[in-house]
């Protein structure tokens, strides 16, 4: 099979040393080996997330993070934000969890104002939001900084808790100076590693009113994940190989610089962006860009399943629009480990090829 060079919104493509990091020899996840592991990411990733709350392993892709938060992290009612596929399934995932609930429903396309979420929150109802970072698939970047000012100054005792699968990485987050109580995202994404792990900030007081739950499960329960944590261990085996080609990862990502990352992740979304206005036209939200993934409308009228073919003839690979949105948008994923070259490169390509 002939590897496509990935530009698609996860998993991305991940870089050779990465690949061969994975291929490690195996370790005893009991032994000291694996402790020293545990502990050295640890302090990786604290540094990435500007945060110095606890950093569980979730061997299990990001959605199984979203279980803990609604069944450990609520004791009144949650308020979920949702503005596309991704942030309605973690509504979901309250609703199937007997966890109560309300949605605060947003068009595909469009941001989560922070003025609703107030107007919402002022009933006293809630004690906990859900909230999408970066909603992969439209898109969309809510601007988590004006949520973080309005909890911290009017409702601060109702939980942050935040997806950001699709920013993390290449998004620059400060968990603490946010007041992020419960932040989830996959290697996938942003941290340009394989699926198969999810990395998950909890806060303190999370930990504490995950003790008054009444159901919250085995695999996911947070108190006893965090028992083995504090011994450099994981609640149960974890997925060693991807521990591995993260403790690497980080390596090359501390490296590389958080600001400089953040920065070069900013100037592709730029380009990409400024690219489709000209060319298309953007499904997003102006003002609401994401700085990961651009999904952007299809206003040509092109078979986006012919246009991967074409790309695929270069070894290229774009995603189409997500569920209701496929073939009506396309997205390009400008993340993790691409460079501006790569992107400047895909982009003259469908401009080749669609005879712009």
């Amino acid at each position: 099979m002939r590897h496509k060079r990935l530009f698609i919104p996860g998993p991305v493509e991940v870089r050779p040393e990465n690949l061969l990091a994975l291929a490690t020899p195996q370790i005893g996840h009991r032994s000291q080996e694996f402790r020293d592991l545990y502990a050295e990411v640890q302090g990786k990733l604290k540094k990435v997330l500007y945060t110095e709350n606890d950093v569980l392993l979730f061997t299990s892709s990001s959605t199984g993070a979203w279980e803990p938060s609604v069944r450990q992290g609520v004791q009144k009612k949650v308020l979920c934000t949702t503005c596309g596929a991704f942030s309605d399934r973690w509504y979901k995932t309250a609703v199937l969890n007997g966890v109560p609930c309300e949605r605060l429903d947003y068009e595909w396309g469009k941001g989560v104002k922070t003025e609703d979420i107030d107007r919402m929150l002022s009933t006293g109802e809630f004690d906990a939001i859900t909230y999408v970072l970066n909603e992969t698939s439209t898109g969309v970047r809510n601007p988590i900084e004006e949520v973080s000012e309005l909890l911290k100054t009017k409702y601060p005792d109702v939980f942050l808790m935040v997806d950001a699968v699709s920013a993390m990485a290449g998004d620059k987050i400060e968990v603490d100076k946010l007041g992020i109580d419960f932040i989830l995202a996959g290697l996938q994404k942003c941290f340009g590693l394989p699926s198969g792990l999810a990395v998950v900030a909890i806060s303190e007081r999370f930990f504490e009113r995950a003790e008054k739950a009444a159901t919250p499960g085995y695999y996911f329960n947070v108190l006893e994940m965090r028992k083995s944590h504090q011994k450099n261990q994981t609640l149960t085996t974890p997925a060693i190989p991807q521990i591995f080609a993260l403790n690497a990862q980080l390596t090359d990502i501390l490296e590389e610089g958080l600001d400089n990352r953040f920065a070069r992740h900013a100037e592709m979304a730029e380009v990409v962006q400024a690219w489709a206005r000209e060319y298309w036209e953007m499904y997003t939200e102006e003002g609401y860009y994401s700085k990961t993934v651009s999904c952007i409308k299809n206003t040509r009228g092109v078979s986006i399943a012919g246009l991967n073919e074409e790309l695929a003839r270069h070894a290229c690979m774009i995603s189409n629009g997500y569920g209701k949105l496929k073939e009506t948008c396309f997205r390009i994923a400008h993340m993790a480990d691409t460079q501006m070259w790569e992107v400047l490169g895909l982009l003259a390509l469908i401009e080749r090829i669609l005879g712009f």
